[in-house]
């Protein structure tokens, strides 16, 4: 299954309701037209993050599940992909929208439903340290790490494929952590046990530091 990751910005002057609202209706409508769509979600930033000093990094992102790198055409190729990139224009920052193409990698097998919070990372790796070393280190080593913090019900490691590193420009990020909390609460309570804290100690091992972090609810669309 390959995913496209698209790290979604409101588009300026825009309202945070208005968009989300714009984008899980209209928008939604659009995408699920798309042929040989497998699996459809939003995750749209919780409102409560807006509310703080610094603004969220990101308004949220949008993933498209298809069965190979091929089937990945019909955005270019059909009407309802077309009609669905054309739709862009109007809701987001388009100068800022990126799209990532992954493979999902499940580090923590769990059952997720739509009242969760889902805490996503865009993650790169640390300068200078090889992608194959960043790639088996962040799954075979600190994913199993991570995966002991016994409140994270669901763990997915979506890494940019390979062949995103052919292209000009190299994709933005190496790749998106998503874990699933029951509610914001279970999250931060996670950061006070010592499983969080080996999990943090690790990071500096192949991370330039703290990443961006979008808490977010997922809206199932497909």
């Amino acid at each position: 299954m390959i995913k496209a990751v698209y790290i979604m910005y409101r588009k300026p002057g825009m309202e945070v309701e208005e968009f989300q609202d714009y984008w899980r209706s209209t928008h939604g409508d659009l995408v699920r037209k798309i042929p040989d769509l497998r699996r459809y979600t939003q995750c749209h930033t919780l409102l409560a993050g807006y509310g703080r000093p610094t603004p969220p990094p990101a308004d949220g992102i949008e993933e498209l599940c298809f069965e190979s790198p091929e089937a990945l055409e019909v955005l270019e190729t059909s009407e309802g992909g077309r009609s669905a990139l054309a739709d862009f224009d109007r809701f987001t920052d388009t100068s800022r929208v990126c799209r990532i193409l992954t493979e999902e990698i499940i580090i923590k097998e769990g059952t997720t439903h739509e009242n969760m919070a889902k805490n996503i990372e865009f993650v790169t790796r640390k300068p200078g340290m090889p992608l194959e070393e960043f790639r088996k280190y962040w799954k075979d080593v600190h994913g199993p790490i991570a995966a002991k913090i016994e409140v994270i019900e669901h763990y997915v490691q979506s890494r940019a494929l390979m062949s995103e590193y052919e292209k000009e420009p190299p994709p933005a990020y190496d790749g998106v952590a998503e874990t699933w909390f029951e509610s914001t609460q279970a999250m931060r309570h996670s950061a006070t046990t010592p499983e969080y804290a080996a999990h943090h100690a690790d990071m500096l091992n192949f991370l330039p530091g703290e990443l961006p972090i979008i808490i977010t609810k997922e809206i199932k669309m497909i």
